[in-house]
């Protein structure tokens, strides 16, 4: 798979496959089975996927439970299985919590930051996190002090390099006078039905930072959507021969080169065709109807 990069010459480059997984709809609920999950990671795997994506709250909570660190144990728990630690370029976040019952928080106090990062190294089974992201601004706290406690924390070295994810161009700013070079990356939301990351795409591109598109297959799952919805999608992908999915990451990743698509999966199957729109070259023409689709 063709690569692309996350990290500076200060703190290191890191080259990873174009396409990453996003492991949010992975769980250990027996649906589907653990040998599903671990073809699935096995498949990204063999397809050139390199960057795994979890985070802290990413979990199914059972009988009231809140869910909370249940996916990255799975995750750690799938590598060590399959003896693949040193392929994966793994990252979390934290800043996010679950209640009871599955709902969500937000908590970026100092306590818990510090708190989120040592649980995630424990269940990672790791002794730096590769790559840690603020999970989202805290409203209730300042965003400078919040990323001064993540700076402090990647100094102790128990965080290699930072990411901020939902978040705005001041924000990303921000994050950038403050953290420097330890700054790599921006998750956000961007697929066909979701555009108004362009910004900061843009912004990315002249700061050097990678941008995670999280959900980069939004409203395109069901055909009957897409066709009404976003038609150029489904024409080109006709033309081409090829998955409408694999004509949507290929259109993001055109975006910008420092586009890396994350999308979910729980099949073999379903990765694999994704990780194929890396090889996917769309034209300007192509592009143009994309754009306005």
């Amino acid at each position: 798979m063709r690569t692309r990069t996350i990290g500076n010459d200060e703190i290191g480059r890191h080259e990873v496959g174009a396409v990453g997984l996003g492991l949010m709809t992975m769980n250990q609920d027996g649906e589907p089975p653990r040998d599903q999950l671990l073809d699935t990671v096995r498949a990204a795997l063999d397809a050139g996927v390199t960057l795994f994506d979890t985070a802290d709250a990413y979990g199914h909570g059972i009988d009231g439970a809140s869910g909370m660190g249940q996916n990255e144990t799975l995750v750690a728990g799938l590598l060590d299985e399959l003896g693949v630690r040193s392929q994966v370029l793994l990252a979390t976040k934290g800043g996010h919590v679950r209640t009871e019952g599955g709902g969500w928080e937000l908590d970026s106090s100092p306590e818990h930051l510090r708190r989120a990062v040592d649980d995630s190294l424990a269940r990672l089974r790791v002794q730096q996190i590769a790559l840690w992201q603020l999970h989202r601004p805290d409203p209730t706290r300042d965003f400078t002090e919040t990323l001064e406690v993540v700076r402090d924390i990647a100094e102790s070295g128990k965080i290699d390099m930072v990411g901020v994810s939902n978040v705005d161009p001041t924000q990303i700013r921000i994050a950038r006078d403050v953290l420097g070079s330890r700054l790599v990356s921006v998750q956000n939301q961007f697929n066909p039905r979701f555009r108004s990351s362009a910004d900061e795409i843009a912004l990315c591109a002249e700061l050097g930072l990678a941008f995670l598109a999280w959900s980069p297959l939004g409203g395109l799952n069901e055909a009957k959507q897409l066709a009404e919805q976003h038609p150029a999608f489904a024409e080109i992908a006709d033309e081409r021969g090829v998955s409408p999915q694999q004509v949507a990451l290929a259109w993001e990743l055109a975006q910008a080169p420092v586009v890396i698509p994350i999308p979910g999966a729980k099949r073999p199957q379903s990765i694999t065709d994704s990780a194929a729109a890396a090889a996917i070259d769309l034209t300007d023409e192509e592009l143009a109807r994309l754009d306005t689709a």
